[in-house]
């Protein structure tokens, strides 16, 4: 009985899977396919004995939660004074792959998680389309405060918070960061001249590290004509990274 009931679950999961990538690529708009035929994902190697239940590294997740009580009373710019949450990030503490925005928006500092409004919700069905969940990646921000009225980061609050951000990655070590948007990727970068459209569509190498800038679901809320540039990009994400690629024609 065990058996049937995991096959039940493992053919719902499969079903929720392929139905958030036809929703995606069909809202992307996307006839954009690699042709290679999909192959398998690369599996997770095994948590050794005594790891943490999710198979995380205890350490990583310790070094995390370190990072985070560090960072509760931070005051060091004038974004703290009115902030309701810090907001940290969220995901796995070893993450093959990162999500970088520029900052919380209004429910994000409400509720002290990263990108939980309407543009969270398209993130969370590209997730899904790329064959993952949100709890198997980690999503951050440069800044960990909220702007007034969700205005741009400046250079200064970037470049005051970033060490925050360069301390997660390199605790977790991802294979990929995928900037979000063209605020993220100038921080990221500390370049105030780069742009998702002139760096879109390949890596970057930082920091010993593969970078894909693409633009923000937010950003393509307001320009859905850009969704299958961006389905492209995470496309290439989850070839490098072994992921299932859909196949020419794959569509419902």
């Amino acid at each position: 009985m065990s058996g049937a009931n995991d096959q039940t679950e493992e053919r719902e999961k499969l079903i929720a899977e392929v139905e958030a990538r036809v929703e995606l690529e069909r809202g992307f708009g996307a006839d954009v396919y690699r042709s290679e035929a999909a192959r398998p994902a690369r599996a997770r190697p095994e948590p050794r004995p005594g790891a943490h239940p999710t198979g995380e590294d205890p350490e990583k997740r310790r070094r995390l939660e370190e990072l985070r009580r560090s960072m509760a009373d931070c005051h060091q710019c004038a974004l703290g004074a009115n902030r309701n949450k810090l907001v940290f990030g969220a995901g796995r503490s070893d993450a093959r792959l990162i999500f970088v925005g520029e900052a919380p928006g209004r429910e994000e500092d409400r509720q002290g998680e990263p990108f939980v409004g309407r543009a969270g919700k398209l993130l969370t069905r590209m997730i899904k389309a790329m064959g993952l969940e949100r709890d198997q990646v980690f999503i951050g921000n440069i800044l960990k405060c909220r702007p007034p009225e969700n205005r741009t980061p400046t250079l200064a609050e970037m470049a005051i918070c970033l060490p925050y951000i360069l301390q997660q990655i390199d605790i977790i070590q991802p294979e990929i960061v995928c900037a979000l948007g063209a605020t993220a990727l100038k921080g990221l970068l500390r370049d105030p001249r780069a742009s998702i459209g002139g760096m879109r569509g390949k890596f970057l190498d930082w920091r010993g590290t593969k970078i894909m800038p693409t633009y923000h679901p937010a950003y393509l809320l307001r320009a859905p004509a850009e969704k299958p540039k961006t389905w492209e990009d995470l496309q290439v994400i989850m070839d490098d990274l072994g992921l299932p690629l859909p196949e020419r024609g794959d569509r419902r």
